[in-house]
């Protein structure tokens, strides 16, 4: 992966609101966004691991940090109607959404895959992020340059046996976000994208792998320059996309931008 010195003020006067922020991913990116100037939205479903986060960030910036506890296994339209209104309260707008909860669920042949376990994945992974993105939608139209980033997998884009539901949700997301980035192209300034932050040393994939050795596969912390490169004013016109960290190129994926932008 290339490297990508972000400014330490790059999301100064930003506010981003991160889902699965309790653990893995979520947690270092809430970090890594505070830690260069965004006022961030903790969102999960374990209140005490939220509050630990919480107190980590507000030590090092005090004032830049909020939690909402949301179950995604049990939330309805009511809750997100309700986390909508909240934030619009708080603040006057949203700059960003990163859809990063998940769950894995069994590994199983489809036709012995669990009942439960593909209703539960099919909501948290999918239908919570298309209840989500539509109730905040109208705080991201309020940005100048919003940035909405779903969390795809390398099984999200090929088939692969035995990875049931969690391969169909993922599956699922990179179409929402390609119908999402269709209508929103002409219609406002928030960009769309998938992001597939491949093999990472989190408890996610500790669990799909147990034999494997946690040191051989990437840390958390080394996908923020990725991450933190979406944000970036380089990458405003990148569109559309279903990106790999492990492709990650500032310059390449910079022309991504400025292809779609000629396409306009």
């Amino acid at each position: 992966m290339t490297d990508y010195q972000a400014p330490a003020d790059l999301l100064a006067n930003k506010t981003i609101l991160v889902t699965g922020a309790s653990d893995g991913i979520g947690k270092v990116l809430a970090g890594s966004l505070a830690d260069h100037g965004a006022t961030v939205i903790l969102l999960g479903r374990s209140q005490e691991k939220l509050e630990a986060i919480y107190d980590e960030i507000e030590s090092r910036h005090p004032g830049r940090v909020i939690i909402h506890p949301l179950d995604f296994k049990t939330a309805g339209e009511q809750d997100y109607k309700l986390l909508a209104e909240s934030l619009e309260e708080q603040f006057p707008r949203l700059d960003g959404l990163v859809h990063n909860a998940g769950l894995l669920g069994a590994r199983s042949p489809i036709e012995y895959y669990p009942e439960k376990d593909w209703q539960d994945l099919m909501q948290v992974n999918v239908n919570a992020a298309f209840y989500l993105t539509r109730a905040l939608l109208p705080s991201l139209t309020r940005s100048e340059d919003a940035r909405l980033l779903f969390t795809s997998s390398s099984v999200g884009r090929k088939g692969r046996a035995y990875w049931g539901a969690y391969a169909v949700s993922k599956f699922a997301v990179e179409g929402l976000m390609q119908t999402l980035a269709d209508e929103l192209a002409a219609t406002s300034n928030i960009k769309v994208n998938s992001f597939n932050p491949g093999g990472t040393r989190t408890e996610m994939r500790r669990a799909a792998y147990p034999a494997e050795n946690p040191e051989s596969v990437p840390s958390a912390e080394s996908l923020m320059p990725a991450y933190l490169f979406l944000f970036s004013e380089q990458a405003a016109g990148i569109h559309g996309q279903a990106l790999n960290a492990r492709d990650f190129d500032p310059e390449q994926w910079q022309q991504l931008g400025s292809a779609f932008s000629d396409k306009k």
